[in-house]
């Protein structure tokens, strides 16, 4: 491990291809740029401390800068265990950014790491997660008087906060980043859908084609990992508890069934649902020999791995982030010890997917400075305007023109009296 005054890395001279990689991020996320050069003219962030609580990836390099173009002094750790990119830390580090983070951390240098970013007392937190947020509540409360607002990036998060509200304990207003539709109809879709194909893949190098491959929720991720996963011509069930959405699943052409009976059957599964033991033990040991199971939720809890652990008569890892335990006689495959198989195994999302993300998270900061003092401790959405703001500036950096109202459209939306 290198250390600095101001960071923890794996190594530091991975810094040379973490730039090299943010450069090629840039390439595709235009949109952010475009944030990034009116930040840099007019400073909406000047005197701000941003802390964050993000995966340490290259795309979350570009929001870095994008931030400190903006007049913000940030630190930065991981959400997540095995998310971070080593050599974008490193890079990060070498750029003079506080940051602390490794792949492979142990929950105890992942709460020091967190921790590292609360002593640098916050005005703005930006957690994917809501980790650096209910750590805050929980054992730093002083700090809360100064904190202007947060932002949270994943669904999972925003359940966490949800409860927080209702509970009557979240003292700082939370922006819910995830909730733009730039956000999870593009990222959760399209993102989480190519990015946990990618992971699956490159720790088993499966082929797709004629498995049945469970898709376990059915919300945004979901639709994205089943349409993906069938496009490679996988046979695809889906798991629901959601009424509407098993039955938007069977409408898609998805064979919908409990989990039970999709368990004894199914080849692969992906759990995408932000709740906890989706996939039990009782499900594990219902599952044919060779089944592979992965997670696409934030948190491995997804998948009920310690009853798995205790039950097994071994375990030991077979590919880099593929672990076989063996139960019953059979053999079953962990990916990514259950945690994000998309980051664990591979890179995570695709630059341009996460542009409009990240455009969400700058602009939300952005917000939050301009309305400091107005915004209730609540779970908040940013305006459509912005949201729709994000999606233009995507469009325009991808070249691609739209029509606009015509003055006889706009009037004729605005009333009533003209009909058949």
């Amino acid at each position: 491990m290198d250390t600095g005054k101001n960071y923890e890395v794996k190594d530091i001279s991975l810094a040379g291809q973490g730039a090299r990689n943010m450069e090629l991020a840039e390439l595709n996320m235009g949109a952010l740029l475009e944030v990034r050069k009116r930040f840099s003219k007019e400073k909406p962030l000047s005197g701000i401390r941003v802390g964050l609580a993000l995966h340490v990836t290259k795309e979350t390099g570009i929001l870095v800068r994008t931030l400190i173009a903006g007049g913000a002094d940030v630190a930065i750790t991981g959400c997540n265990p095995l998310s971070t990119q080593d050599d974008v830390a490193a890079a990060l580090a070498e750029e003079g950014v506080r940051v602390w983070a490794y792949k492979g951390e142990t929950t105890e240098d992942y709460y020091r790491y967190i921790n590292n970013v609360i002593d640098f007392k916050p005005h703005i937190t930006i957690d994917d997660g809501c980790d650096l947020v209910s750590e805050i509540h929980k054992n730093h409360p002083h700090l809360i008087p100064e904190i202007i607002c947060g932002c949270e990036e994943t669904t999972t998060g925003i359940i966490r906060l949800k409860a927080m509200e209702k509970a009557g304990v979240l003292k700082y207003p939370m922006i819910a980043v995830n909730d733009n539709k730039t956000k999870h109809m593009v990222d959760n879709y399209y993102g989480t859908g190519q990015s946990s194909i990618d992971g699956i893949l490159r720790a088993t190098n499966l082929l797709y084609a004629g498995k049945t491959f469970v898709v376990c929720g059915y919300g945004s991720c979901g639709k994205g990992v089943a349409q993906r996963a069938k496009g490679l011509g996988a046979n695809v069930i889906v798991t629901e508890v959601d009424n509407f959405r098993a039955l938007q699943a069977h409408y898609d052409g998805y064979r919908v069934m409990k989990m039970a009976d999709a368990a004894k059957i199914g080849d692969v599964f992906c759990t995408v649902t932000g709740n906890k033991h989706v996939i039990n033990i009782e499900h594990m040991k219902q599952m044919k020999n060779g089944a592979i199971l992965a997670n696409s939720g934030h948190f491995d809890n997804e998948l009920q791995l310690e009853p798995l652990r205790k039950a097994v008569s071994s375990v030991r890892q077979v590919r880099p982030f593929m672990d076989e335990f063996v139960i019953d006689d059979k053999k079953l495959f962990v990916l990514g010890e259950g945690r994000l198989v998309n980051l664990a195994a591979a890179e995570g999302h695709p630059s341009e997917v996460m542009s409009t993300s990240f455009c969400g998270q700058a602009l939300a900061c952005e917000y939050g400075v301009k309305n400091k003092g107005a915004l209730e401790a609540r779970v908040l959405k940013l305006p459509e305007e912005l949201d729709d703001q994000i999606a233009g500036l995507q469009l325009k950096a991808m070249g691609v023109e739209i029509d606009e109202f015509t003055q006889e459209q706009k009037d004729y939306l605005d009333s009533w009296e003209e009909g058949t």
